[in-house]
C-alpha cells in the first residue's frame, strides 16, 4: 500500500524499506548548473589562456560579461580585456569590445557602467548606453603594481565598494601573496568614477605585517598553519612542480553585516569586512580584514576583533583556498557563497596524478554553493557544475542575480585545455531558482 501512495513521505518510506536511499541521496546532489554556454573559447588552448569572468546585470536585463586573455600566444600589445553582452538571457553573445588590462570586474554605478581592474597600475572604462560603446581608459594610479580577481562590489552608504590588492613589498621570490596588501575602495554612486578625485583608497595591511614570522611565532602554532614551509622569501618545494610559496591573502571581497543581532554590526553603516581566499597550503579557511569609515572620509584597516579581544585573522569558508565569490541577497537576507570544493588536500603531493595543478588543496573542477546568515556558519546549497577531469576547471567563477536565479560565469577548460590553471573556456551557468535552495 505504501508504494501506492503519492507525496515525497512515500516515496522516502519506499526507498528505506527497499534500500534506496542512497539512490534519493544522489539524485538531490545532482549537479545545479552542469550545462553551459561558451562565452569566449581560447584560439590555441595550448598558448592563449582564459581568465577573469566577471558578470552583472542591468537594469533591462542585459547580462554583461568580461574576462582577459594571457599566455605566451599574445601578440605584444594585444589587449588583454573582452567585453560581451547578452539580451537572451545568457542563450548567446555579443562581443562588444576590448580593453588593455586585466583581472578586472563590470559594475554598474549611477547611471553609467564601469570595468575596473589593472594593468600593474589601476585602470577604468566606463559606458553610458549598456555597454555598446566605451569611453577611453583612465589610469586611477601611477607606478604601482596592483592585481585581484572579479570579485564582489557592495552599495552602500550612496557609494560603491570594492577590493583592489596593491604589492607594497618586493621580498618574496615568487608568487607574492604574502606582500599584498587588500584595499577597499570607495566611490560615490554617480559621479564619474574614471576620475581618481571621486575614489577614496583605505589605508593599507599586508599579510607579511599581520604575522611578521608567521613560521616562528608561538601564537601560530596548534593549529597546523601554514601548512607546508613557507618561511619568507622563498617558501618551499614539494617536487613534480609543486611549488608552496610563503604563505598570503588575496582576491578579496567585501562584505558588510545589517543584522542587528550580528556581534559586528555597526548601526552607522560604517564597518566592512574584506573576506580573501587564504594560501595557507591546507582548505576551508578565508582571511579577513576590516575597514571602518572615520568621520572625515579616510578609511582605515586593521585586523578583526571577536567578542574576547582576540584578533581574528582566519575563519571558517568552503572553499576560502581558492578564489570565491560573495554575494548578498536582500531578498533572504543571506550570503551566498561560490567557491571551488576540495576532495583530497591531505594527499600527499608525490602521490597526485599528473594533471592535478599545484598544491594537493588546489583542486579547481568542482565549483560548490553555499549559503550563510552571517559568513561563518555555511549550509552547503549543490555543486553547479564538476569537470570531467581535474584539469578541466569550473572555478574562479563571478555571479550575479538575475531575477529568481543565479547567473554564473565560470574560468574554465575541457579535454583541450593545458592546465587546471591555464583553461580555454569562459563558460555561462544558470542556477534556477536558486532561493529554493535554501533549508
Amino acid at each position: 500500500m505504501i508504494w501506492k501512495k503519492s507525496g515525497v513521505l512515500a516515496r522516502l518510506l519506499f526507498c528505506c524499506i527497499f534500500g534506496g536511499v542512497t539512490s534519493l541521496h544522489a539524485q538531490a546532489i545532482r549537479p545545479l548548473a552542469q550545462e553551459f554556454v561558451t562565452v569566449c573559447e581560447s584560439p590555441d588552448p595550448q598558448k592563449i589562456f582564459c581568465f577573469t569572468p566577471g558578470i552583472v546585470r542591468l537594469d533591462n536585463g542585459r547580462l554583461v560579461a568580461t574576462c582577459d586573455l594571457g599566455g605566451p600566444g599574445m601578440k605584444s600589445g594585444q589587449p588583454h580585456g573582452r567585453i560581451f553582452t547578452s539580451d537572451d538571457h545568457g542563450q548567446t553573445w555579443t562581443p562588444r569590445g576590448t580593453f588593455p588590462f586585466e583581472h578586472a570586474r563590470p559594475f554598474v554605478a549611477g547611471k553609467s557602467l564601469y570595468i575596473l581592474g589593472q594593468a600593474k597600475d589601476l585602470m577604468v572604462i566606463r559606458s553610458d548606453d549598456g555597454g555598446e560603446t566605451w569611453f577611453a581608459p583612465a589610469k586611477l594610479t601611477s607606478g604601482q603594481e596592483w592585481s585581484q580577481s572579479a570579485c564582489n562590489v557592495l552599495y552602500a552608504n550612496g557609494c560603491v565598494y570594492l577590493a583592489m590588492e596593491r604589492r607594497v613589498t618586493h621580498g618574496v621570490w615568487g608568487w607574492p601573496v604574502g606582500e599584498l596588501a587588500p584595499v577597499l575602495l570607495r566611490g560615490k554612486i554617480g559621479a564619474d568614477l574614471t576620475q581618481r578625485t571621486n575614489w577614496f583608497f583605505a589605508s593599507e595591511l599586508s599579510f607579511r605585517n599581520t604575522i611578521p614570522n608567521v613560521e616562528k611565532d608561538p601564537a601560530m602554532d596548534f593549529f597546523g598553519v601554514p601548512f607546508y614551509p613557507s618561511a619568507y622569501h622563498s617558501g618551499s618545494h614539494l617536487g613534480s612542480h609543486r611549488d608552496n610559496y610563503p604563505i598570503g591573502w588575496l582576491e578579496s571581497n567585501v562584505v558588510q553585516f545589517t543584522d542587528p543581532d550580528n556581534v559586528w554590526f555597526d548601526s552607522a553603516g560604517k564597518t566592512f569586512y574584506l573576506w580573501s581566499r587564504a594560501h595557507t597550503g591546507g582548505t576551508g579557511y578565508a582571511a579577513i580584514a576590516k575597514v571602518v569609515e572615520n568621520a572625515d572620509g579616510s578609511m582605515t584597516t586593521s585586523l578583526a576583533t571577536v567578542p574576547s579581544g582576540k584578533k581574528e585573522l582566519f575563519v571558517p569558508c568552503p572553499g576560502g583556498q581558492m578564489r570565491f565569490h560573495v554575494l548578498y541577497d536582500e531578498q533572504t537576507k543571506l550570503f551566498w557563497l561560490l567557491s571551488s570544493q576540495a576532495t583530497d588536500s591531505m594527499t600527499r603531493a608525490d602521490r597526485l596524478p599528473a594533471e592535478r595543478f599545484g598544491l594537493p588543496n588546489n583542486e579547481r573542477h568542482r565549483l560548490q554553493l553555499h549559503f550563510s546568515k552571517n559568513m561563518i556558519d555555511w549550509c552547503f546549497a549543490g555543486i553547479v557544475a564538476i569537470g570531467a577531469s581535474p584539469k578541466e576547471s569550473r572555478h574562479y567563477a563571478s555571479m550575479a542575480i538575475d531575477g529568481d536565479d543565479l547567473v554564473i560565469l565560470s574560468r574554465s577548460g575541457d579535454a583541450r585545455a593545458k592546465s587546471a590553471h591555464d583553461g580555454n573556456l569562459i563558460t555561462f551557468h544558470r542556477v534556477k531558482n536558486f532561493r529554493s535552495l535554501v533549508y
